[in-house]
């Protein structure tokens, strides 16, 4: 019998309401949840499948899918990027492959006393055909429809003046989105070429020179020269300009001072810096004066001091390299400006092919690269001469048998496709790849913590599903039990 004033007895005595049934239906729907929870996250495999899962593991998951998801296009742009420069490189190695080709067809034609006039316009045929090979590589070579070598990727100047350079060319600018860059020039040291001076004795342009022989090297080559007694400075300094093609060094004879009738001997280099020399080695006798007769008179060239945006370059001659402050460029300067303590300047108004490698958007994550054209209008230089110039009825046709400036034209192509190749080589090597296993061994570890928030550990689950099973069917049963107890009430009428 019920204890008067008990509250779990007096529920069993009561029918309306049925207090341990409310119980056992509220933890029937709270296991039933839990077994749902589970099972959805078995299906889906995530432990947070809407925002009341988890609200900040969810904030937090989301901000790393961000930064994975850019991550992967950065991977992906990335081995774009390498795509377009392997497809440029490739042309590029056909072009440096027939510029070789074309080499040999020069030196080959220079020997001119062992080749008949039918061989010689069969390497002139030959030329034409390389030259037109070079110019259908560099307007066909393409990716995805754009063009790479015909010099659309390269960066647009203006406002160069022809006083100061000879050519300029850009293969890297950083610059502003739709925006343009102005590249200070700035000489600081004068270029020079290697210079001797011989003064003469008297007014006539006589010179103290006995029967003598010199031997007169330069950047180009050595010869000896003999001289009679009392031979005189013009006729010196004609007799070392016969020999400029070989050894690279010219003479004149200028006046000592002002004022003065007195003659002088200058020898000097044809070209600037510090590879230019002039030599001058006394073989037998006096040249010029008793003073030189068993020593070497010895100059060398200087190169130009330039800074280019204030910062220092890399000068040989008059060639000026700079790969600093997001600016790489080659200067070529006129003889008149690398002599002359001043200031020049041009405009980059846009061009070149952007990458973007990174996942953000800015200068710091992108890569700059001028494609410049390798048609033979373009490669050699102004001042030394184009490869198109090779062709027949040209300048340096073979018929012109200007063997020697031909060469020097094909050799500074060969140099400039080199150096092409060599920047592309370097920026899949040195910054693409490298950008690649970067980001990859990033997006790894950023893909881990975000599959610790998100993810569902299966064991677990799994565990928690058994329990779920085994809550609900008790439950079930205690709900079974519980509605059975109001029945009870009929003993008390028995």
């Amino acid at each position: 019998m019920a204890v008067p004033g008990n509250v779990k007895d007096d529920v069993m005595s009561r029918i309306n309401t049925n207090i341990p049934a409310l119980r056992a239906i509220r933890m029937l729907g709270r296991n039933q949840t839990d077994l749902n929870l589970r099972l959805e996250r078995l299906s889906s495999g995530l432990q947070i499948n809407r925002g009341r899962d988890d609200p900040a593991g969810l904030i937090a998951s989301e901000r790393l899918r961000f930064e994975m998801r850019g991550l992967q296009q950065a991977i992906e742009n990335s081995s774009r990027a390498n795509n377009v420069i392997a497809t440029a490189e490739g042309a590029l190695n056909e072009t440096s492959a027939l510029l070789l080709d074309l080499q040999s067809l020069v030196v080959s034609s220079a020997n001119e006393a062992g080749l008949s006039v039918a061989e010689v316009n069969a390497n002139q045929l030959q030329i034409d055909s390389i030259l037109s090979s070079i110019d259908r590589i560099a307007n066909n070579t393409a990716f995805a429809g754009r063009k790479l070598l015909d010099g659309s990727q390269g960066y647009h100047l203006s406002s160069i003046s022809t006083a100061a350079f000879s050519q300029v060319s850009v293969f890297s600018a950083r610059m502003p989105q739709a925006g343009g860059r102005v590249v200070g020039v700035k000489v600081t040291q004068s270029a020079q070429t290697a210079g001797i001076s011989f003064s003469g004795t008297n007014t006539t342009g006589t010179s103290t020179t006995s029967a003598s022989t010199i031997e007169l090297r330069g950047v180009l080559g050595s010869e000896l020269i003999s001289f009679g007694s009392g031979t005189t400075l013009s006729e010196i300094a004609a007799a070392v300009n016969t020999f400029t093609v070989t050894t690279g060094v010219s003479a004149v004879v200028s006046a000592v001072g002002v004022g003065t009738a007195a003659s002088a001997l200058l020898l000097n280099s044809t070209t600037f810096g510090s590879d230019a020399f002039v030599s001058i080695e006394p073989i037998g006798g006096n040249f010029i004066s008793s003073a030189n007769a068993l020593n070497e008179v010895r100059d060398v060239g200087q190169d130009a001091g330039v800074l280019i945006d204030g910062q220092p370059t890399s000068v040989r001659g008059l060639v000026a390299d700079v790969r600093a402050g997001g600016l790489d460029a080659r200067l070529y300067l006129t003889p008149l400006f690398g002599q002359t303590l001043s200031s020049a300047s041009f405009n980059i108004t846009g061009g070149g092919a952007v990458f973007q490698i990174t996942p953000e958007i800015n200068p710091n994550g992108q890569i700059f690269v001028g494609l410049n054209s390798v048609r033979t209008t373009q490669l050699g230089t102004r001042a030394g001469g184009l490869l198109y110039s090779l062709r027949s009825g040209l300048a340096n046709d073979l018929a012109s048998k200007n063997f020697s400036r031909a060469q020097a034209i094909v050799t500074e192509a060969i140099s400039q496709v080199a150096s092409h190749r060599g920047r592309l080589g370097n920026i899949q090597r040195n910054e693409i790849d490298p950008a690649i296993n970067a980001q990859s061994i990033t997006l790894e570890n950023v893909t881990a913590s975000e599959s610790l928030i998100r993810d569902a550990d299966m064991a677990v689950e799994i565990s928690a599903l058994t329990r779920a099973q085994i809550l609900v069917q008790s439950t079930q049963r205690a709900l079974q039990i519980a509605n059975s107890i109001p029945n009870l009430v009929l003993s008390l009428l028995g």
